[in-house]
């Protein structure tokens, strides 16, 4: 698929892509319902969840992959049941390196849309439910356009976050070649490998011109919807 990479890089390179990908559809709308909850809503245990959901930010990676191997691994408080009663498997799989990465970039996308909820104007959702527009409407035709930017910074934040996780997925589901062998874990075992500096070299650059051009395309997507918002 690439010319200019080996099948080795290119295996590690669609994997993170693929980890990546599937962690940002599942983060989207459980960072949206997450931030609306702490932006709009008062209740019992608000800082403690607050707390909970900000924990990775300050957590050694390793210990995340550590507690999510022991609740959800496959002997584990909840992955015991989710396998005897549905046949999913989280750990030493993909689909585990996707929840770890869920886990870890979730502050990130809670943080960006929270902000972006707090900084909306409150009139706007009155006046609009005023004129007899229900709460979901109210959401979707108001809340959720003027809180575009923050969900698009998130959303690359987290996409360029969990093509950078290394500590949690190793934990959680080991460094296995074509199955959770992402670009971190591949420049790990090249860095492991006596004369495979240039090999680590080269999953190095791939992983800062992939972090880069998120970060641009956030930008550039951050600066267009506020430019279409003022307009």
């Amino acid at each position: 698929m690439f010319d200019f990479l080996t099948d080795y890089e290119t295996q590690a390179l669609l994997l993170s892509l693929r980890v990546a990908t599937y962690t940002i559809v599942w983060l989207i709308p459980l960072g949206v319902g997450i931030a609306w909850v702490l932006a709009k809503k008062e209740f019992i245990g608000k800082n403690l969840l607050d707390s909970v959901i900000h924990l990775p930010l300050v957590l050694p990676p390793v210990v995340i992959g550590y507690l999510l191997l022991i609740s959800m691994g496959r002997q584990g408080v909840v992955g015991k049941w989710l396998y005897d009663s549905l046949g999913i498997v989280f750990s030493f799989n993909w689909k585990g390196a996707v929840l770890a990465c869920i886990v870890v970039a979730l502050p990130l996308m809670v943080r960006s849309i929270r902000l972006s909820l707090e900084s909306v104007d409150h009139k706007l959702e009155q006046a609009a439910a005023t004129l007899g527009a229900s709460p979901v409407k109210v959401f979707f035709t108001i809340t959720l356009p003027l809180i575009a930017p923050g969900i698009i910074t998130g959303t690359m934040l987290s996409f360029a976050r969990s093509l950078g996780e290394f500590g949690a997925t190793i934990s959680f589901v080991s460094n296995i070649p074509g199955e959770t062998q992402t670009i971190p874990l591949a420049m790990y075992s090249f860095i492991e490998t006596p004369g495979s500096e240039t090999e680590a070299m080269r999953l190095c650059i791939i992983s800062i011109v992939i972090a880069l051009a998120s970060m641009m395309l956030s930008e550039w997507m951050s600066r267009y919807t506020h430019k279409r918002l003022r307009g």
